[in-house]
C-alpha cells in the first residue's frame, strides 16, 4: 500500500481524537481522545518508518515509547479521575472546579 493511505488514516484518527478532546465534557471520553490521537501518531511513525527505510525500525522503536507513555498516561489519568469522582461524585469536566477558591 501506499504511504499516502497510511497518513490519510492516522489524520482522520487524529482529526477524530481533537474533535472528541473538544467536545466531549466527559473525562474519560476525554483521555479515550487522547489515546486515539497518541496512535495516529504511532501510525505515522509506522508508515514512515517502513516507507523511508524498510530495513531499520527507528519508527517501531518510538512506537513502543509512545505505547509506553500512553499506558503510564492512561493509568495516572484514570486514578485522577477516580480520585476526583470520589469527591464531587461527577466526572463532568465543566464541575472540575478544583482551582477555585
Amino acid at each position: 500500500m501506499q504511504l499516502e493511505y497510511f497518513l490519510l488514516l492516522a489524520a482522520a484518527l487524529f482529526c477524530t481524537g481533537i474533535f472528541g478532546l473538544v467536545t466531549s465534557r466527559n473525562a474519560i471520553r476525554v483521555l479515550m481522545s487522547i489515546e486515539l490521537m497518541l496512535n495516529a501518531v504511532n501510525l505515522n511513525l509506522m508508515a514512515f518508518s517502513n516507507y523511508l527505510d524498510p530495513q531499520e525500525i527507528k519508527g517501531q522503536v518510538f512506537a513502543v515509547f509512545v505505547i509506553t507513555i500512553a499506558a503510564a498516561e492512561a493509568a495516572v489519568g484514570l486514578a485522577i479521575v477516580l480520585s476526583i469522582y470520589r469527591n464531587r461524585d461527577t466526572i463532568d469536566m465543566e464541575q472540575f472546579n478544583l482551582l477555585k477558591w
